[in-house]
């Protein structure tokens, strides 16, 4: 620990200095990529090689930046789901590998802690696949009226209010009691979706809703016992939460062997997965619903490779074998909306000149338009598209996700479906 605590202090020496331990002036740009590959949340992951390789093909020998042609290095950090972790390997890339640019995915436990990092050694930075609220209020200086906004790095994807959308709009499709169950864990995620003024409780009060909320929990929990008890006893019908991927399993299946059977349940990012759905034993994942961030049916076309959503859903099929999944559409606009920001800056060494050209983004991407000018949001905070998805028996694999909400028609993104109740053991 000593050591290692001395390494970082003289890396940080040589960075206030003007070193580093590589620099870009070897016409080599280097992108660091933080995710987790391992752990609960491995699922977010599972498809980043695959980007990644596609993302390298697409740039082949280089980028020619101002008339110079530059090396892409793509140097790719595991979490392993820990946000301490998260914020060690941040280091590292920042001070050891001397990265020009670092990209995070996927929850608050990974973007958060990389994006503190990046603020506080004033690295460039873009992150996504986390609701703005968790990501941008991370800091409490940020709930005050006069904040000026992060100086380093920039976040694009949906908010909580738009996630509160999509969960209403398809509830509001079925007759029930409009009793919500919320399973909101102790995290980030959980935090923020609970929140008593921005969360789900308030919203869905004023929608005519009643919230029923048996407290924040521990991640990995082993016994959801309590709260199945709590939820029988007021009658809930709808469970609603952001729960880990494990998490999902074992609530299910505690809820069928109790005898507590919602009839809709809708749950973010444990849901995210095919892999999760097919794995929650006696058929118990079938018809759960959950939001759609990317799917094959999206509208839109890769700025980098010209590939349609299907088309990239296809390449990975093929190359995989695997059901293609929805951080594949936000990986893959990650790194367009890099290798924009990149061909448009006068230096990629110099960490103003990208600050600059990440600010002036205004780019068509696979998952939609990426622009941090617009109005109404927090500075460095762009929104992208939502919809409401359910599993449903397949043809091709066990379950498919269906599109079965859709708030804003004009986005261009078809309906594919029709919600269903619950089908317990099904």
């Amino acid at each position: 620990m000593a050591k290692r605590f001395f390494v970082l202090v003289m890396a940080a020496l040589m960075l206030t200095m003007g070193f580093s331990a590589v620099t870009a002036q070897d016409n080599v740009i280097r992108i660091g990529y933080v995710t987790p590959q391992t752990g609960p949340l491995a699922a977010f992951g599972a498809a980043d090689q695959f980007i990644i390789d596609g993302v390298l093909e697409a740039i082949g020998d280089g980028l020619d930046i101002n008339g110079t042609t530059y090396g892409v290095e793509i140097l790719v950090r595991d979490t392993q789901s820990d946000p301490n972790r998260a914020a060690q390997v941040a280091a590292d890339l920042i001070l050891v590998d001397g990265v020009d640019l670092i990209l995070v995915a996927s929850t608050p436990e990974t973007t958060n802690p990389v994006s503190d990092q990046c603020e506080a050694f004033q690295q460039p930075c873009i992150s996504t696949m986390s609701p703005w609220q968790p990501w941008y209020f991370r800091s409490a200086e940020a709930t005050q009226p006069d904040f000026p906004g992060y100086e380093y790095t920039y976040h694009f994807f949906w908010g909580l209010e738009d996630i509160i959308d999509v969960f209403i709009t398809m509830w509001d499709s079925q007759e029930t009691n409009r009793v919500v169950g919320g399973l909101w864990p102790n995290d980030g995620d959980g935090l923020a979706w609970s929140d008593p003024v921005v969360g789900f409780p308030p919203a869905l009060e004023a929608a005519g809703y009643t919230v029923v909320d048996p407290g924040r929990y521990e991640n990995l929990k082993d016994d959801f016992s309590a709260e199945i008890a709590t939820f029988r006893e007021n009658n809930v019908e709808i469970i609603t939460g952001v729960m880990l991927p494990p998490d999902l399993g074992t609530f299910l299946t505690q809820a069928s062997q109790q005898g507590f059977n919602p009839t809709i349940v809708t749950m973010g990012k444990a849901a995210l997965f095919p892999s999760v759905v097919e794995t929650i034993s006696d058929g118990l994942g079938n018809n759960v619903t959950t939001e759609i961030w990317w799917s094959p049916s999206h509208p839109w076309v890769s700025s980098l490779t010209g590939q349609t959503s299907q088309e990239l859903a296809d390449a990975y099929t093929e190359a995989t074998g695997n059901q293609p999944t929805q951080p594949i559409g936000y990986v893959h606009a990650l790194f367009e909306v890099a290798v924009d920001v990149l061909q448009r800056t006068s230096d990629p060494s110099d960490p103003a000149a990208l600050l600059t050209a990440i600010a002036d983004t205004n780019l068509e991407t696979l998952v939609g338009t990426v622009d941090w000018g617009v109005e109404g949001l927090p500075p460095s905070v762009t929104k992208t598209e939502l919809v409401g998805g359910q599993w449903q028996v397949g043809a091709t694999y066990p379950y498919e996700l269906q599109i079965v909400a859709n708030p804003n028609e004009d986005n261009g993104i078809p309906v594919t479906g029709e919600l269903s109740l619950m089908s317990w053991g099904s």
